[in-house]
């Protein structure tokens, strides 16, 4: 027992190490989450506007309570905005839209991101002669206004014979898509450690199968990354499908411009806001239910150059 006695008086003595505990109400802390409270109640409160207005009828909204919400909250808005509302010679309503905008978005969104996916991968870890110059092609090619290209791309389009069609902003969507694409797929394989890569040549994998079998599992952060870029990139825009898709063929933004911006009849508040949030609902539920990965790999994305 005397020869564990000096052990445990200088264990009793030893001092922690490390930054002491902030407080719960630090300055600093209190500060920071201010902040967060009120740009949070900045960006919620026009969202909160919409959706109780959208749940009115118009003699509630004529009363000017814009903050309040209705104590008889009814969804004809909502669903005159889905299957009634005017959005030019047609009073259909949203739905032709929303499905042009599906049909738009899920081959555009598949196209992009499987070739720049192997496009990153072959500049990453297959480098051939010219591959840094097809490299920084690209990324001054990510940073060219897409409005330069608007009509050399009609052009191309007439002469494809898909000019006014959904396949010519399907074209369109995919061709945008590859150079950011193509940016964040290569910067992501090249910070994964190389002794992966090179355990595989070893045992014999080939160009395909280390794709498959080795990279695509260790990358759903940079694949959910390019899915909610171009999800909601393709499913808000509004000139390209203006442009390029042809009257009958109109995408869902272009059908809620036509709503919102009609100048016939009585200004329905509650249908345009039905309409608003009809229209950002599948943006907004892929970016929630993948969103958990987006900062992931937006970060190991921008790693390496």
């Amino acid at each position: 027992m005397t020869d564990n006695w000096p052990a445990s008086t200088e264990a009793s003595t030893i001092v922690p190490n490390g930054a002491k505990p902030k407080p719960m109400f630090a300055p600093g802390r209190v500060l920071i989450y201010t902040l967060l409270i009120v740009t949070s109640i900045y960006y919620l409160i026009p969202l909160y506007v919409m959706v109780i207005t959208s749940l009115k009828d118009l003699d509630q909204i004529r009363e000017g309570n814009i903050f309040i919400p209705t104590m008889q909250p009814t969804f004809d808005a909502w669903v005159k905005a889905w299957s009634q509302a005017c959005t030019g010679l047609n009073c259909t309503g949203l739905a032709p839209g929303f499905w042009n905008s599906v049909f738009i978005t899920i081959p555009s969104v598949i196209v992009s991101i499987a070739v720049a996916s192997i496009s990153g991968y072959t500049l990453a870890n297959w480098p051939f002669k010219f591959a840094e110059w097809c490299f920084t092609i690209l990324l001054v090619g990510s940073f060219i206004p897409y409005q330069v290209f608007l009509y050399p791309l009609v052009i191309i389009t007439r002469e494809m014979g898909i000019y006014s069609t959904l396949y010519a902003v399907i074209f369109v969507h995919t061709v945008f898509g590859l150079p950011i694409l193509t940016l964040l797929f290569r910067n992501y394989f090249a910070s994964l450690p190389e002794e992966l890569f090179k355990a595989a040549r070893v045992d014999g994998a080939g160009y395909w199968r280390i794709f498959f079998n080795v990279l695509m599992p260790m990358s759903l952060p940079i694949f959910s990354v390019a899915v909610i870029l171009q999800v909601t990139g393709i499913w808000n825009d509004f000139l390209f499908g203006v442009i390029y898709a042809g009257p009958t063929n109109y995408p869902m933004t272009v059908q809620l411009n036509n709503i919102v911006n009609s100048l016939q009849g009585v200004k329905e508040y509650n249908v345009e806001m039905a309409a608003t949030i009809l229209t950002g609902l599948v943006p907004l539920t892929i970016y929630f239910l993948s969103g958990k990965y987006f900062v992931r790999g937006i970060a190991a994305g921008a790693v390496k150059g």
